[in-house]
């Protein structure tokens, strides 16, 4: 390997190691906060809300995140992300009185813009890592940093109720606040500091995609996450607790292992691909949507038409995890291919836009759903949302690997 190569590799090991340390803290917050304000007495509702903006402030900070990441270097918005998550979890080091709902909300929000940031520019600096024209490299980096992020964030969850039990919740909070520290000062130091920085001056007007795939791609991302939050988000754990009988703990810990084993399946994606003809181009995004919602047709017809037991559940949630970490590594690979060489965040920030907002409106409709007509309604509205995947997906059928 030559020096270019070399120190792109260490560049992507950075930005690897970064992205790791932010999800596992994530991770582990999410579920501190869960499990720590159900001890406190707070009932599910409660609890929801203060995930509000956390998924609503992704919606903004992405297409921000982008320009700025433009503007000013992808070292800087990843920087700006990791210090956001260090106020976030500061704030939670307070007396048990100041950890109101408004209060978490609020360091809950910055949390949420704290993660996005991080994850633009952590996708949107491969760009600048790999030589155009690399694309099965480019599949291979994106592949691994999007899965092992997710199965980071699963063993999130496991520390997360580990910490709150061995050392209660100040001190978990004080241990996330340490390892993000951490990864700042190694970033900070180490990273590249004209990282992703667009050549010409970026005007927040080019946030909004102006290419026809990149749209059709981010309309189907958003139709995507939308199909899977509809059902997975609200509706799935409470149906697991309240029709299976299920423990908190035990609908925990198959989430926790449900992310563990999606992050698996997206890092060996390209491996898994590999001997298909035409791996990454925009027809695979196409192909892989086809399983994808027949395993969700096939999960409404037995739901809705016999008393479907535990484990022939799991075991078509397993199958639907399998597609669906396929059709998502397909697509955070195309999104990095194709956005612009130059002020390439500007492309991959309107994309995560459009994954939250579909993250967001999947949320809202699974707990609307789900209270007036049941698990079955969020099961069809998710499986309505995946032909509308498909149909948008004929569009980048038509598009190479890389514009």
């Amino acid at each position: 390997m030559n020096a270019t190569g070399q120190t792109a590799l260490r560049q992507y090991s950075l930005i690897t190691i970064n992205y790791w340390a932010f999800t596992l803290t994530d991770g582990a917050l999410r579920m501190l906060i869960v499990l720590y304000f159900y001890q406190l007495g707070y009932d599910a509702l409660a609890i929801a809300w203060l995930f509000l903006f956390y998924e609503f402030f992704g919606v903004v900070t992405n297409l921000v995140g982008g320009w700025l990441g433009a503007r000013i270097g992808l070292n800087r918005t990843m920087n700006l992300g990791l210090l956001c998550q260090a106020i976030a979890l500061g704030a939670l080091l307070v007396p048990d009185a100041w950890l109101t709902l408004g209060w978490v909300m609020a360091a809950q929000a910055l949390s949420g813009i704290a993660k996005d940031l991080n994850k633009m520019s952590a996708k949107a600096g491969l760009k600048s890592l790999v030589p155009a024209g690399q694309n099965a490299r480019l599949f291979k980096w994106v592949a691994a940093l999007t899965g092992s992020k997710n199965t980071l964030k699963g063993v999130g969850f496991f520390l997360g109720g580990f910490l709150l039990w061995s050392v209660g919740f100040w001190w978990a909070i004080a241990s996330l606040l340490m390892i993000i520290l951490a990864a700042g000062c190694a970033s900070a130091l180490l990273l590249q500091s004209d990282l992703g920085k667009s050549r010409a001056r970026a005007r927040f007007s080019q946030v909004f995609a102006s290419s026809a795939p990149l749209n059709w791609l981010s309309l189907a991302r958003l139709c995507l996450f939308a199909a899977r939050d509809v059902w997975f988000v609200v509706a799935l754990p409470i149906s697991l607790a309240s029709h299976y009988g299920w423990s908190h703990s035990r609908v925990g810990a198959f989430f926790a292992l449900w992310i563990i084993g999606y992050g698996v399946v997206q890092g060996l994606t390209p491996q898994l691909l590999a001997n298909v003809q035409g791996p990454t181009d925009g027809r695979r995004a196409f192909f892989a949507a086809i399983p994808l919602f027949a395993s969700m047709l096939l999960l409404l017809g037995l739901y809705a038409t016999s008393d479907l037991s535990a484990n022939g559940l799991t075991l078509l949630l397993g199958l639907f995890g399998l597609f669906f970490a396929i059709n998502s590594s397909i697509h955070s690979y195309l999104i990095v291919a194709w956005a612009r060489a130059d002020g390439a965040s500007l492309d991959v920030g309107f994309y995560y836009m459009s994954n939250a907002m579909g993250r967001l409106i999947g949320t809202v409709l699974s707990g609307f759903l789900y209270v007036s007509y049941g698990l079955t309604a969020c099961l069809l509205a998710a499986t309505v949302l995946l032909a509308a995947v498909i149909l948008i997906s004929v569009q980048l059928k038509y598009w190479p690997a890389a514009s």
